[in-house]
């Protein structure tokens, strides 16, 4: 693998995202990969519990800029909306606990599939944000959906909107995450699932399988949504001029259309 990795120790399989000097930004390729190692792990036998966390400075800073102009066909955004589907209801519905470690940017896409993990914990100095709305577009990768879980809908409907960003503590109070950490959550997140280790964690499984048994139709139908109408912002003057605001490093001017 190019851009993940995946170590085993007993019961715990750890998949780190590896693109650390790019803040594990995903774009066509990785997601691709990504995939594929989420299919893999849901086929794995040997393991009960799943710490995704990302390698460097960040969890990940959403999709990489190449990605922006990479899905300007509708045969490629397809292929990437399959990708990105396939990655959170594979976490969704794995037989497994899935822990997601939490570190420096965790942003937009990041965020999303961070939320399909079944537990999120955060060193202190995580920023979390789903600004979407910053380039024109709508939250994709389920995000509707496990933000309206977590959040209820008025809520999500405002985090989406202002598209702020959350210290852990502050994602904490929002009840966006689980658990904060002062020290490294690589390490933290090691102890934790040591510990869940040691309980019966078929019982765990049992009671995740039997309440997204019944999720799993919504969540598809929140990303069929998303698909929709992510394709239809992607043709906005509003998601252009965003693009181009970040591009050139600049506030974007939106006009409403």
């Amino acid at each position: 693998m190019e851009f993940f990795t995946v170590e085993r120790e007993g019961p715990i399989a750890y998949l780190t995202l590896a693109r650390g000097e790019k803040y594990n930004a995903l774009h066509v390729d990785m997601l691709g990969e990504f995939a594929e190692v989420v299919e893999e792990l849901k086929q794995d036998d040997q393991s009960s519990i799943v710490i995704l966390s990302g390698a460097g400075d960040g969890f990940c800073a959403g999709g990489d800029v190449s990605m922006m102009q990479d899905v300007s066909s509708p045969e490629v955004y397809d292929q990437v909306m399959d990708k990105i589907e396939a990655i959170v209801t594979g976490f969704y519905t794995m037989s497994k606990i899935v822990i997601a470690a939490l570190h420096g940017p965790v942003v937009g896409l990041g965020l999303s599939i961070a939320l399909s993990a079944d537990y999120l914990i955060a060193e202190a100095n995580a920023k979390l944000s789903m600004n979407f709305i910053g380039i024109g577009l709508a939250p994709d990768g389920g995000g509707h959906f496990f933000l309206e879980q977590r959040l209820g809908t008025h809520r999500a409907k405002q985090f989406a909107w202002q598209g702020e960003q959350l210290r852990a503590k502050e994602a904490f109070d929002f009840q966006l995450i689980d658990l904060v950490y002062e020290g490294n959550i690589h390490e933290e997140a090691k102890l934790l699932a040591e510990k869940w280790s040691r309980k019966p964690l078929q019982s765990m499984i049992a009671t995740k399988s039997i309440y997204h048994q019944y999720g799993i139709d919504q969540l598809r139908q929140y990303l069929a949504n998303e698909r929709q109408s992510q394709w239809k912002l992607k043709q906005t003057a509003d998601h252009r001029e965003g693009v181009k605001a970040f591009l050139e490093k600049r506030s974007p001017q939106f006009n409403g259309k």
